[in-house]
């Protein structure tokens, strides 16, 4: 949702209309989760006593509480906390596993009698099932909102003296370890209730025969007198007794939409933020890049740092819109399990970085970041390089005429420099191995606006 676009790179007026829109998701959303809690009004006598019942009231409740959630989290002052922790990680396994998870287990429930003609093997296992999936969501969620909310207050705190009382970004993840131990006891909770529920519905299964097809039937009519409504069809009416054309005026309608908010933005060249210091990335730069996706990076770093003092403070110059106008597809990030990188360009020498990524506790005693030893193996398949320099082209990268011809000439000499600058640390590396790649992309990070600066004080 478009809690995942604030404080960032977009415009002002496109956050602020996606938290308004999301905010007005409210009303359908809680309509429907109203609307299915209502329905069992009388009835809650059964809801004790029906398994189907019990998986159906928790998925409704979680999707009415994740969709509460996203339109909270799309207000700005809530998202400068919330961001990048494990809040969204909660808020987003509150509606994956409550609202889709016991959703899908109650409606197989329930139609597996049905279409295999026999009774639920076992209700007691259903039961069973029922109870051990709630522990393991809520084991699962409220550790995630605890952790969410300790970060984001580690990640602002300042001490009296006007410095960051948490300077260093893995001492904020250590703090989170227990709670990441509860998630993982609650996941497996929730997986063996899984596993529980397919037993249960195997044998279910096994037990009966499949009705392979099913005759139709519909109940008939209600008597009443037939009116004809001829020509005095207005309004809404009109629309819904014509499809086709109702569902062509609704397209219509959201490409309008999204016309409005593309075109200004995308094709109106004097909104394209540009800094004339970012440049395309080198052919190295862009096969790192892709191992960086490969790797999912992404997954546990940031590269957005937001216009705060605590961000700014921690990892420098905030964010600009012109220094992403080259990535496709950009690289925010949504969590922050490890620090934004946007700044990490020329931060640490290359022999540091290929000490991380080999062995990152022997540079960051107390990580939890996995090793990385096959990208000192494995080899760039440079083969498709020119294919990567003509693809960004196409999508308006600024490379030269023909510059996919020669780019390998210059990939091998950006991968040789920064093999040699290795060799002298001791370290041994064939500048073909994507580790080299890998540290090209992330030395690049960040930089191209420092050289903006640069060249305006040499101006003056």
């Amino acid at each position: 949702g478009p809690h995942h676009l604030l404080y960032n790179a977009l415009p002002d007026w496109a956050q602020s209309l996606g938290m308004v829109f999301s905010l007005m998701l409210i009303a359908p959303s809680w309509g429907g989760m109203l609307n299915g809690l209502l329905t069992l009004r009388g009835a809650w006598d059964r809801v004790r006593q029906d398994p189907i019942l019990k998986f159906m009231v928790v998925a409704v409740t979680a999707y009415g509480m994740a969709t509460f959630e996203g339109p909270m989290l799309s207000i700005k002052s809530v998202n400068a906390l919330s961001h990048f922790t494990d809040w969204t990680i909660a808020h987003v396994h509150i509606g994956a596993l409550g609202w889709n998870g016991f959703l899908t287990f109650g409606v197989l429930y329930w139609i597996f009698p049905k279409i295999f003609r026999t009774k639920l093997h076992s209700i007691k296992l259903a039961n069973f099932h029922f109870w051990i999936g709630t522990l393991g969501i809520l084991f699962y969620a409220i550790p995630m909102y605890w952790a969410g909310i300790t970060q984001g207050l580690m990640w602002k705190q300042f001490n009296a003296d006007g410095y960051l009382q948490y300077p260093i970004f893995l001492e904020t993840v250590l703090q989170l370890i227990p709670m990441y131990m509860l998630r993982a006891f609650g996941g497996v909770l929730f997986l063996g209730g899984t596993i529980v529920g397919v037993y249960n519905l195997m044998k279910t299964a096994m037990a009966g025969n499949l009705l392979a097809d099913e005759a139709d039937s519909a109940p008939a009519l209600e008597a009443g007198p037939y009116v004809d409504h001829g020509k005095n069809v207005y309004g809404h009416r009109f629309l819904e007794s014509r499809p086709i054309q109702f569902s062509v005026l609704a397209v219509i309608a959201v490409a309008i939409g999204g016309a409005v908010e593309f075109i200004p933005t995308a094709l109106v060249e004097s909104n394209i933020p540009t800094i004339a210091s970012v440049k395309p990335y080198t052919p190295l730069e862009l096969e790192g890049r892709d191992i960086y996706i490969r790797e999912g990076c992404y997954t546990c770093h940031s590269q957005q740092v937001r216009p705060f003092r605590s961000e700014t403070e921690r990892y420098g110059e905030y964010s600009k819109p012109g220094e992403f106008v080259y990535d496709h597809p950009f690289q925010w990030g949504s969590k922050r399990l490890g620090p934004d990188l946007h700044r990490v360009g020329q931060k640490y020498p290359d022999a540091w970085h290929y000490n991380h990524m080999m062995d990152p506790r022997s540079m960051s005693p107390g990580s939890i970041m996995p090793r990385y030893p096959w990208l000192s193996e494995q080899d760039v398949n440079k083969e498709m390089t020119p294919g990567k320099i003509s693809a960004m082209t196409t999508l308006g990268v600024p490379y030269p005429d023909g510059y996919d011809q020669f780019a390998l000439k210059d990939y091998d000499t950006q991968a040789q420099q920064i093999a040699d600058g290795l060799s002298q640390n001791g370290i041994t590396v064939e500048k073909d191995k994507e580790i080299v790649a890998l540290i090209g992309y992330l030395q690049r990070l960040g930089t191209d606006i420092k050289m903006e600066r640069t060249a305006r004080v040499e101006t003056k």
